[in-house]
């Protein structure tokens, strides 16, 4: 015997000895998942216009469960991977006083074909000590934003890549936080505390759905969630996290947050803004800045800022 299950995605069949296993197993985890939901429901603040959509029939705890399970944005970074582009690249690294000590500014051409991409410098600027001998980078925020933006020469999708330790796992996890912020990261001393829909830091933020225009050209949804001002510092990593979604496909276009954490093991303070555009039937980057600071084991600190912009997609 067959059960057939319900969700906000859609339906689908589950063996009966699969069904009352999972009931056995999850049950309990089930129920308190969706009282989670009723629950944040219940604190969300809404505009008029929302308001008047939620009487319409527009389902909250539905938007909840969009909101936490979306990969809409991490689809679009990921169509970066197979398409031709520009980018123009700016990259600034400052000391202790908020002095500019390196500069990187370039403007590069990727070409993609078959599942494989190379990124080539097209012109570029350096200033300061931003390389070591050889063209080795000095500043490890300069090697991650490398390693997202730019190749080793030729380099081709693998699916058995080991994201478990080294630069691959830093850059798995800052995708996870830039890709799906407010969900648990495997991050010592911090990866809960990002998870802000779970029972513990519900209470610890304000959250709202507004109705708004994005560029004046696309009418959104807008989630947010921005800690309460009485919290305190060390109880939350996420301070700021707004999300918007476009109406007619809640898909994702923008997303600015920030992340912030001063402990004994280490400090961070990261403000990220990011804007994504229909190219075809699919979504890509169009704008990316950073401006953080972070001081981690093994790292000296750094002051970084830098900003990427996507365009002549092909």
């Amino acid at each position: 015997m067959e059960y057939l299950i319900y969700s906000t995605r859609g339906q689908f069949k589950i063996h009966k000895v699969w069904f009352f296993l999972l009931l056995f197993l999850f049950g309990s985890a089930s129920l308190t998942a969706q009282d989670e939901y009723e629950r944040l429901a219940a604190i969300i603040s809404l505009d008029s216009f929302t308001v008047t959509a939620t009487r319409a029939g527009f389902d909250v705890e539905d938007f909840i469960e969009i909101v936490r399970e979306d990969e809409s944005f991490y689809e679009a970074f990921k169509n970066l991977r197979f398409l031709s582009y520009d980018s123009e690249n700016d990259i600034q690294l400052f000391d202790k006083k908020s002095k500019l000590v390196a500069q990187y500014t370039a403007t590069t051409h990727q070409a993609a074909a078959n599942n494989c991409r190379e990124v080539f410098v097209e012109t570029e600027t350096v200033k300061g000590n931003y390389f070591k001998r050889k063209r080795k980078l000095r500043y490890y925020t300069a090697k991650l934003y490398d390693r997202l933006f730019f190749s080793d020469g030729l380099e081709c999708e693998s699916a058995t890549a080991d994201v478990s330790r080294g630069m691959e796992k830093h850059v798995d996890q800052l995708k996870r936080l830039i890709f799906q912020p407010g969900e648990p990261v495997n991050v010592p001393i911090v990866g809960k505390k990002t998870a802000i829909f779970e029972e513990d830091l519900i209470e610890l933020y304000d959250f709202s759905i507004q109705s708004k225009s994005y560029k004046n050209q696309i009418d959104c949804y807008v989630f947010t969630a921005r800690v309460k001002p009485a919290v305190k510092e060390d109880k939350t990593i996420i301070k700021y996290l707004e999300t918007y979604f476009d109406k007619t496909s809640f898909q994702v276009i923008a997303r600015n947050y920030q992340l912030k954490y001063f402990g004994a093991a280490f400090d961070f303070d990261v403000k990220m803004d990011i804007k994504l555009r229909k190219l075809g039937q699919q979504y890509v980057p169009e704008y990316l800045s950073y401006d953080g600071f972070w001081n981690i084991p093994t790292q000296k600190p750094e002051t970084a800022t830098f900003s990427t912009t996507f365009y002549n997609f092909e």
